[in-house]
């Protein structure tokens, strides 16, 4: 009996140590991925930057907040170019500090005003304020963002919360007793937290009285754009949806969509971010006069897919958007090595960057049009590009995650790659190897044990 109990221990200890090795290798990937996604600004960043200014001169005046703990860069770049897309609109971002914002897995943004300016008279009193997901929407790293939420609620502006911005906006309160939505999943975790809100899956947005809320990521575009007829009209919202190309969105669009949840078709993305090694770094090759979504989706889709560390790369340290915002970027000859380049906004490979071109081969990296078949761009372009690089059911997931409808798109089935099957099998190698260490203690235990006996007289 003693001898079937040593043995029972033993397998134990030997299971034990197996799996305590897999859940550190577990850890240690996604501490690796979660890392690389949050990348803080250089202290040299922050120094002698171009002035930001609004996006114009125009009677509506939007400000679009960036976080102090790490912000979701789409949340962002959308509403902002769905505003700055119409002459109605003049928008502003706007953050506690004046230095550079850090965005997940993107380029850091430099505020255009901090909310001291608003309160100064400096900067324009806002009607409308675009709420992000940040990093901790309810820790004090973002007490100054919640306290200046609701002073500009308080002052009549409309609220946009974007995605997990809504979490913000419970943690001001503003959402007590009203309807909201949020990213599917984190929904349940709301509804326990938050019980006082009415929360509301299977919605692109939600409506309630001057606070509207959007499910996942891309959700931020359509939830923009209904604020915008709200605010100018539906022939306004309109044009300026034609330019978005948001698919399947008009005016009278039903807010309705599938109810989502985790399955087994997203388990690549769950590998990708539990084995982040040795994952191809691409460079994103940015420059002045790009498209804020076309930015938003090439940083969005390795960023929530993982198949990719990206990395801004321009001529100079930062670049200029098409509608004014100002992006940090490492300069050219700052670059760490790479595998491919991609261009954001072009369609072809003759729309490239020449500058973007020439430095490329310099460094004998190929470089990409980060665009779908036919040259679309945009979401469309990026979920499509990564189909093809990565496969089809990755960039599947991943769309799933940011809420962006791939019914139309006619994606590839991409090359799988062997890079996260070899280093599970590597995992999985090492984990055995764990699990033998109590074995192999116990036989170099019981040799040590007979040597001695064999010496004794």
């Amino acid at each position: 009996m003693a001898s079937l109990s040593t043995r029972i221990i033993h397998a134990a200890l030997s299971v034990g140590f197996s799996l305590l090795a897999v859940a550190a290798m577990a850890f240690a990937g996604a501490s690796v991925a979660d890392a690389e996604s949050h990348v803080r600004p250089a202290a040299q960043e922050t120094k002698e930057l171009p002035t930001n200014q609004p996006s114009s001169s125009g009677p509506i005046v939007v400000a679009v907040v960036l976080g102090s703990s790490g912000t979701v860069g789409s949340d962002v770049l959308a509403p902002y170019e769905v505003f700055a897309s119409s002459p109605d609109f003049s928008v502003y971002t706007i953050a506690a500090q004046s230095a550079p914002a850090s965005i997940d897995g993107g380029p850091a943004i430099v505020p255009t005003y901090t909310f001291e300016d608003v309160r100064s008279g400096r900067a324009r009193q806002p009607a409308v304020v675009v709420v992000p997901a940040v990093g901790a929407p309810e820790g004090p790293e973002e007490t100054a963002m919640r306290e200046w939420i609701v002073e500009q609620s308080g002052r009549g502006a409309r609220v946009l919360g974007v995605c997990n911005g809504s979490s913000v906006l419970a943690g001001t309160g503003l959402l007590n007793g009203h309807k909201a939505t949020s990213h599917w999943s984190r929904l349940g975790a709301f509804k326990q937290s938050h019980p006082e809100v009415q929360w509301m899956g299977g919605l692109r947005f939600v409506q309630d009285g001057r606070i509207t809320t959007t499910a996942g990521v891309t959700s931020g575009i359509p939830g923009a754009l209904k604020v915008m007829e709200d605010m100018t009209g539906a022939v306004e919202a309109e044009r300026v949806g034609r330019l978005m190309k948001y698919p399947g969105w008009q005016v009278a669009a039903t807010a309705q969509i599938p109810v989502q949840s985790f399955a087994a078709s997203d388990i690549p993305i769950g590998l990708n971010a539990l084995v982040p090694w040795l994952r191809p770094t691409i460079g994103v090759g940015l420059f002045n006069g790009v498209g804020e979504i076309d930015v938003a989706s090439a940083f969005e889709v390795y960023n929530m897919s993982f198949a990719a560390r990206a990395v801004a790369v321009g001529a100079t340290d930062t670049v200029t958007t098409k509608h004014g915002l100002i992006l940090l970027t490492v300069p050219e000859h700052q670059a760490p090595p790479m595998d491919r380049l991609i261009a954001p906004g072009a369609a072809r490979a003759q729309d490239i960057d020449p500058q973007l071109r020439d430095w490329s081969a310099s460094r004998s990296t190929p470089v990409d049009a980060f665009a779908g078949a036919d040259g679309g761009l945009g979401f469309d372009g990026a979920i499509e590009y990564l189909a093809q690089h990565t496969d089809r059911a990755t960039a599947v997931s991943a769309a799933k995650m940011i809420d962006y409808p791939t019914a139309h798109l006619d994606l590839p089935a991409g090359g799988a790659s062997i890079r996260v099957p070899g280093l599970i099998a590597l995992g999985l190698l090492l984990a055995i190897l764990a699990g033998s260490l109590p074995v192999a203690i116990r036989s170099a235990i019981r040799r040590r044990r007979e040597g001695h006996g064999w010496r004794l007289p």
